[in-house]
């Protein structure tokens, strides 16, 4: 049977370490799983909800965003999917009277795990004015108290909407639309923390800002990179396409600062040899130094272009531009800076070329720890570059895959959650309904957060997401979302943003995606998009969690009519009934969408169309693929320092703690370790198990400091350091960010080890 939630907040100020582990899933993985379902849901709860996760007529699981194969197992979930199904699907419940029994103040001392175990809230809750509990409130009450800040504001730019990737098309659609008939484009959301990087150089190079893969590309490339990315951890099921790969004959090259178990052996459940043997995934670990990326691949374009028949001329002539300047600063490239950059062997990048000069189709996949950096956006540019020369884009098996978080951040961003929309966008939702869309840019998360600090903006409303932990700066972004007058979060569970709070604030809650949606014209399903651009349906099955809990598009809907009044000529009564009437609305307004609620009837849904992919054509400013030539750059560290990058435990999924132990890298009971290569630490004078304050190193001579973390000697790069976020987002400055996508740049935070007082 179901277990009840912790009382008090765990000790974790020893953590126990052990040797890293070598392979990833298998039985423990299996194990955990079902321990962890069985806690939160019960045997028999558990076994009819996981069942359904990513099935075709099941619920899209709320964890990544890797697609799903055609063919799909009875069992087609991971275990990081298990967990976020069963924090979701949990019998656990936060009601009035636990409000009552803990006031803000004492929320804002727990753990993000303590809060996230206590279990699914139940009521729409409101935290008045100079009040120290929230109280529960009426839905029609809570709409008032929005519409009253809203209307109170001198400019609808004084409202920012914030949205996270859980949230299906349908309700991002319907959000956004708000937004921009309310009259501001602040529309901040996730990916401005993520994968920004990559749309900004996606689009400039390519036309399209997402990936130009499906999971058939991958199953026939000759050679995968993986580069920044621990997909045992963060997308566990992409092992097994990689596994596929692998026994089609494809090479894996990993680029990467710390070994990661999943990209060592992946030991596949679905198989007994899986479970028993495993597979090995990596031909060639490449155990770069944070930030040496860009280094890597133009010094690899460099001996391509050296290379005799090397180049696909004919794609390079026919399809791009920028050609002659890119090989240029190409040509110029240097081994030793390089080698100094990435902290590689002469031997290592040889070996590695010879892999690329071997391969017809090469595929490049990469997550945070490509775009998280002052340059990642060059850095993304110089990978396209590096398959455009060998004409690795618009052939199958071979092609761009940034690989995309939480399950709909693609989607959101498809249905227009953007602060800079296109012009093209705007003029079709004048078309369709009727006013006129702001042109204006708003705010992406990084400058939203600077208006609130600053009193620029005033009201804050967040569709999911946990933003004050997600977001950096942690002492700067609670101060600036204190300063507004009201604060409004529509969730699932508690997190520590409804503890974090403005003059006045909401909670509202809302429908998972496991949960059936009953709505006036009947059941109704939502859709989300995944990673590779595959549109398909979600349908939750379980009873609502509680009977006051409304749909994310329903909350959108009438809260749009009672801001908006009858001033409004959008029919948001409709789309509440009905969700068929907002994918016809889309139909008409995104393109791709055509036909949009026939489309998505069929069994795992329609893929969006992507002209580079589809027929090679890309609709950039020069109508080709833009080659491009930025100056190489890496970070440079100060003596004594060291390079930080924020990463997950396994126990954890964005800023949601399952557990307070990451299997994979032996570290158990605790998440205050900061794992640093045994020279640096001998160097440095840090025993393993000895307690050090990470303090930042950053140009506005602010002393950010994260104190009493357990040092750890673990293989990372030289000079390079990894600890756990969002304990360490209190070191990354808010002014800190990646060139042109104003990305925070958490992957490489320069930091100093102090000994720690509680040493």
């Amino acid at each position: 049977m179901a277990t009840k939630p912790p009382t008090g907040d765990p000790v974790q100020d020893a953590p126990q370490v052990a040797a890293p582990q070598h392979a990833a899933a298998g039985l423990p993985a299996v194990a955990h799983s079902l321990k962890i379902a069985q806690r939160q849901m019960g045997v028999r709860r558990a076994a009819l909800t996981l069942l359904r996760v990513n099935q075709k007529d099941g619920f899209d699981c709320p964890g990544c965003a890797w697609p799903e194969p055609d063919h799909r197992h009875t069992a087609e979930f991971c275990e990081n999917g298990a967990k976020a199904v069963a924090e979701e699907a949990t019998l656990r419940r936060v009601t009035p009277e636990f409000f009552a029994a803990h006031p803000v103040a004492d929320l804002a001392t727990r753990s993000g795990y303590w809060l996230g175990q206590q279990g699914r809230l139940t009521h729409p809750m409101y935290l008045a004015e100079g009040a120290g509990r929230y109280e529960p409130v009426s839905w029609e009450r809570a709409f008032d108290i929005v519409a009253e800040e809203l209307a109170a504001l001198s400019s609808p730019d004084e409202a920012v909407f914030y949205t996270s990737g859980r949230t299906s098309n349908e309700a991002a659609f319907l959000y956004q639309l708000f937004a921009r008939e309310f009259g501001t484009n602040n529309l901040p959301d996730c990916s401005n923390m993520c994968h920004e990087s990559s749309g900004s150089a996606l689009t400039e190079t390519i036309g399209v800002g997402k990936g130009s893969v499906s999971l058939d590309d991958l199953y026939m490339s000759d050679l995968i990179i993986v580069a920044g990315q621990n997909p045992g951890t963060n997308h566990p099921r992409m092992l097994s396409a990689l596994e596929k790969a692998k026994a089609n004959g494809a090479k894996i090259i990993t680029v990467n600062p710390l070994p990661e178990a999943g990209l060592e052996c992946f030991k596949n459940p679905q198989t007994l040899q899986g479970m028993v043997k495993g597979a090995a995934l990596t031909d060639l670990f490449l155990q770069i130094r944070l930030g040496g990326d860009q280094a890597l691949f133009r010094l690899l374009n460099k001996l391509i272009l050296e290379t005799e028949g090397a180049v696909d001329d004919t794609f390079v002539r026919e399809h791009t531009h920028g050609y002659e300047e890119f090989a240029e600063a190409a040509r110029a490239a240097e081994w030793d800076t390089t080698l100094a950059a990435t902290g590689l062997e002469r031997a290592e990048i040889e070996e590695a070329l010879a892999l690329v000069l071997a391969s017809e189709r090469t595929v490049v996949c990469w997550a945070m720890g490509l775009t998280q950096h002052k340059h990642s956006v060059p850095t993304i540019r110089e990978v396209v570059n590096f398959l455009l020369l060998r004409g690795n884009i618009g052939r199958p098996g071979a092609g761009v895959c940034p690989v995309r978080g939480h399950s709909n951040v693609q989607g959101d961003r498809t249905m227009g959650v953007f602060e800079r929309p296109e012009p093209a966008f705007l003029d079709a939702l004048e078309r369709e309904f009727g006013f006129a869309p702001p042109r204006a840019h708003g705010f992406d998360v990084v400058r939203a957060i600077r208006a609130l600090r600053d009193g620029e903006a005033k009201v804050f409303f967040a569709m999911g997401g946990n933003f004050v932990s997600a977001s950096p700066d942690t002492e700067v972004t609670e101060a600036a979302m204190r300063r507004a007058a009201l604060t409004v979060h529509v969730s699932t569970k508690l997190n520590r943003s409804h503890a974090v709070t403005g003059a006045r604030a909401l909670i509202l809650p809302t429908l998972g995606r496991t949960e059936r949606d009953l709505q006036g014209s009947g059941e109704q399903f939502v859709t989300v998009e995944d990673s590779m651009g595959m549109v398909h349906a979600s349908r939750g099955r379980l009873d609502p969690a509680s009977r006051h809990l409304l749909s994310e598009p329903a909350i959108v809907a009438r809260l749009a009519r009672r801001v908006l009044g009858e001033a409004s000529r959008t029919p948001w009564e409709e789309f509440e009934k009905d969700y068929a009437t907002v994918r016809d609305r889309i139909a008409r307004v995104v393109p791709g969408f055509e036909d949009f609620n026939a489309r998505v009837e069929h069994p795992g849904g329609f893929a969006l169309p992507h002209a580079p992919r589809d027929e090679r054509r890309f609709p950039t400013a020069t109508g080709k693929a833009n080659f491009t030539a930025a100056p190489v750059e890496f970070p440079q560290l100060p003596d004594g320092g060291l390079l930080l990058q924020t990463l997950r435990s396994h126990d954890q999924y964005n800023t949601t703690i399952y557990g307070l132990d990451d299997r994979y890298r032996g570290i158990r009971n605790g998440r205050r370790v900061v794992l640093v290569s045994p020279s640096d630490a001998h160097n440095l004078g840090l025993a393993d198990g000895s307690y050090v304050d990470l303090v930042g190193e950053w140009s506005d001579g602010v002393e950010r400091r994260a104190p009493g973390f357990r040092v750890v000697h673990y293989p990372t790069a030289r000079g390079c350091a990894a600890a756990y976020y969002p304990e360490t987002n209190v070191l990354i400055p808010l002014d800190a960010t990646a060139d042109i996508s104003n990305t925070p740049a958490s992957k490489s935070v320069v930091v100093r080890l102090e000994q720690s007082a509680t040493d």
